[in-house]
């Protein structure tokens, strides 16, 4: 066995010492923890960037990466910043630098970039196939560095100077918000408005002693990237006074018909920093788990073009309002932001409000216009004593020739200059310095002009940097300006109400699903349906002012999950169920919210609705342009039947009015050659399904009757006109309108020529519109009311003009 030897450490190799591994850790880990703290994690409060986020902005701002310059590889922007400033690998400065890129992570995004920076999904291309340049607002950040506005230290080298902080034309902590974590601590803080956040610090600018309370009035809540919904400002407020609080977004859905009897929830704007695939992931995972029931299917429909469209599509029966109350807890559609406002201040880790956080940054601020306005007085009284000593040589300019000619070397000739003419060295120097070319007369009169022009901004200079007050007003101006250039409109939406009430996560099917409740589904006169859930009175109120589309065609009671028959033009009834129609409240209902019924109802070729009926033992009548008249019982109807053909129309002829017409009631035509006639219903039998009904009113060659309707006997009617050119395009000319009590025009038999209903004025050769009803609404065609006559006119009168046009009259909604 061979002996072991051990050899001698030899003395050059230095010297071996014990030390206590209790306190080595403790150093080791304590400057690691400063460096983290103070050169990688947290950000500094007057600039709101941490050091490589500051190197990059200003490393490209030497290579002259500006906005009006072709951007350059990603790739040579991380090498110049990793080679000369950053003592770090190159992935974490491509990731700072693709973060000052993306526009939904930054409220003001600093870098330009073009190429693939990723998404809130996807992770972006590598920086040899990306590239990039300076973001207009990048350069607000980087301006006047080359007039000693701030202090520069070395790199980490020392071969190299950067800035200790960047000039900062606005404040981009608060714009663009920061997240980081460092050792013992984390920095969480949310974007907001440029121009609110200018707006604050202007008013603290002019008001110390502002309280946050008074500083919230400009800035109310954060202004996040990708829009969405802020619910709840409580936290918001806690985070403003102490730098720590929480706040709840939403994203932005919208209930949206897909087709025919299908709704869906469609999804423009997510929380922050919430991606598509993760929502769609969550929604899947709670469906299979049977955590969520009521959707059919998710779409992504995000384009470049559109922006965000994610499409949920509810399945039928579904209240889509409560399925979407169930996305919110269970899915990333509602997410929470802890705001944790920590930065640097004095190098020193500091938890901020509001009105700290402004605060530093307007110190910051005044101190950097402070010491540019002294480097550029300093640079202007150079300036202004070198011209002025040219002026001296010029004036005299024959004698400085003389004293130079007669000099031996430079040395005694600008000894001489600052002897004969009393000028100083720096002024001597530049005089032997002058070329010929500037002993012109118009050089001359340049310097004078030059040194007026030097002595006024000098005073200005002066008079600014004496003044804190009129120092306070340029920082103003300066910021005011930023905002104008760099400030948009603000996209979140903020709600002073609570969050998703904390419920079971969980909901049966029969919790999401609409109840077969009494409802009352309403036709606008402009075509569209809501419904509305009936008082417990059993009745509907109208809405307190006159809002788009609130005029009716007509109303039926139902059941949500009820049968409701809707007739069309083309002499057919579609049966629809009212379950997925918009929902408005009894108390206030507004047609404005209701979806079209063609679209709803499928209907496609020119084809719409002219009225609903209730289905059951009724009695309905209708009539056609080409003045024939039937009445059917719905009782005839097949029952479970989709559609159904409800009278045999002839070639070219369509259904212009439809209405319940029993017994006692009295059928009114009204034809475009302005004749109307009213008759009894008794006198029309209700005839089958494939009946092609019966003459209702004589027509005049070339004309056809535009209105058909049924008025109760005992109804308080009245009859609007509305006439015009048929040679005017369509939804051009206003024309004359008349209004005139029902009980005006005789009753007549029918198939007879009825009697005139409005004189025509010059330039008027037929109806464009009638109506016959009570308590008339007219609406133009996007739904705005309209101004119409005052009841009282006779019969066969003339119209009074219009001021706007008329597309249809309704019932005002009782």
């Amino acid at each position: 066995m061979a002996a072991s030897r051990t050899s001698p450490i030899p003395e050059d190799h230095g010297r071996i010492e014990d030390v206590d591994v209790s306190a080595e850790m403790q150093d080791s880990f304590l400057e690691y923890a400063y460096s983290v703290i103070y050169s990688r994690a947290l950000p500094d409060a007057r600039d709101g960037l941490k050091p490589v986020q500051r190197r990059i902005l200003y490393q490209m701002a030497d290579m002259g990466l500006r906005p009006d310059r072709g951007h350059v590889k990603s790739a040579r922007v991380v090498g110049e910043v990793m080679g000369k400033l950053h003592p770090h690998g190159d992935s974490a400065i491509y990731d700072a630098l693709v973060r000052l890129a993306q526009p939904w992570a930054l409220r003001v995004p600093l870098v330009d970039g073009h190429g693939n920076f990723g998404s809130l999904d996807d992770g972006p291309a590598a920086a040899r196939y990306t590239e990039a340049r300076l973001a207009p607002a990048a350069l607000a950040l980087t301006e006047n560095l080359d007039e000693d506005v701030v202090d520069f230290i070395p790199n980490y080298d020392g071969q190299f100077m950067q800035p200790e902080v960047l000039p900062a034309a606005f404040p981009n902590l608060l714009v663009n918000g920061a997240s980081g974590i460092a050792v013992g601590m984390a920095t969480n803080m949310a974007p907001h408005n440029l121009i609110e956040v200018v707006a604050a610090a202007v008013h603290l600018l002019e008001n110390p002693d502002a309280t946050t309370r008074e500083l919230m009035e400009f800035v109310p809540g954060p202004d996040l990237p990708g829009g969405g919904i802020i619910v709840g400002l409580d936290g918001i407020a806690d985070a403003y006074e102490t730098g720590r609080g929480t706040f709840r977004t939403r994203a932005k859905v919208a209930i949206e018909s897909l087709g025919p009897r299908r709704t869906g929830l469609v999804v423009t704007e997510l929380p922050y920093m919430v991606g598509a695939e993760r929502v769609i992931e969550k929604i899947k995972d709670a469906v299979s788990s049977k955590k969520l029931t009521g959707i059919a299917d998710v779409n992504d429909l995000t384009d470049r073009n559109h922006g965000l469209r994610l499409v949920i599509g509810i399945k039928t029966g579904f209240d889509p309002a409560a399925v979407l109350e169930q996305l919110y807890r269970l899915t990333p559609l509602e997410d929470s932001f802890g705001i944790n406002n920590v930065a640097l201040v004095d190098g020193q880790p500091q938890t901020l409000g509001l009105k700290p956080l402004l605060r530093v940054y307007l110190d910051h601020r005044i101190q950097v216009v402070t010491r540019r306005s002294r480097y550029r007085l300093a640079r202007k009284q150079e300036r202004l004593h070198l011209v002025e000593g040219l002026l001296i040589a010029i004036l005299d300019i024959d004698e400085v020739i003389q004293v130079i000619r007669g000099s031996d070397d430079t040395e005694q000739a600008r000894t001489k200059l600052m002897s004969v003419f009393d000028l100083s060295e720096a002024q001597a120097e530049y005089i032997l310095e002058l070329r010929l070319r500037r002993l012109t007369r118009f050089s001359r009169i340049e310097l004078e002009s030059e040194r007026d022009t030097l002595k006024a901004e000098i005073a200005h200079l002066e008079e600014l940097l004496g003044s804190e007050v009129l120092l306070r007003a340029q920082v103003a101006r300066e910021l005011d300006a930023a905002a104008e250039t760099f400030g948009t409109p603000r996209r979140t939406l903020l709600l002073n109400g609570g969050p998703v009430a904390p419920r079971s996560r969980s909901a049966s099917p029969a919790d999401l699903q609409i109840a077969d409740a009494p409802c009352r589904v309403f036709l606008s006169a402009t075509g569209r349906m809501v419904r509305a859930e009936l008082s417990d009175e059993g009745g509907v109120v109208a809405p307190t002012r006159r809002a788009k589309h609130d005029g009716i065609r007509g109303a039926v009671d139902a059941t949500t999950r009820g049968d409701v028959g809707a007739i069309t033009t083309a002499g057919r009834l579609v049966r629809f169920s009212p379950v997925d129609l918009p929902s408005v409240p009894a108390n206030a209902v507004q047609l404005a919210a209701g979806i079209r019924a063609d679209q709803y109802l499928g209907l496609s070729g020119g084809e719409h609705v002219v009225a609903i009926v209730p289905l059951g033992d009724h009695i309905v009548a209708l009539g056609t342009a080409q003045g024939v008249v039937k009445r059917v019982a719905t009782s005839e109807l097949p029952p479970g039947k989709h559609d159904v053909e409800i009278v045999a129309l002839k070639p070219g002829d369509r259904v212009v009015g439809a209405a319940l017409a029993p017994d006692g009631v009295e059928l009114v035509f009204v034809a475009a050659d302005a004749q109307l006639l009213r008759f009894d219903a008794a006198s029309v039998r209700p005839q089958g399904r494939a009946a092609g009904g019966m003459a209702g009113i004589r027509l005049a060659p070339g004309t056809e009757a535009i209105a058909f309707t049924a008025v109760p006997a005992e109804a308080d009617a009245v009859v609007v006109t509305i006439a015009g050119s048929t040679q005017a395009i369509a939804g051009t000319d206003a024309g004359s309108a008349k209004v005139s009590a029902f009980d005006e025009f005789p009753a007549k038999g029918r198939a007879t020529g009825g009697v005139r209903a409005q004189r025509f004025l010059k330039g008027e050769d037929a109806l464009t519109l009638a109506w016959v009803g009570v308590h008339p609404r007219a609406l133009g065609a996007d739904g705005s009311v309209r101004q119409l006559p005052d009841v009282g006119a006779k019969r066969d009168a003339s119209g009074q003009p219009l001021d706007a046009v008329v597309a249809a009259v309704g019932t005002v909604i009782a």
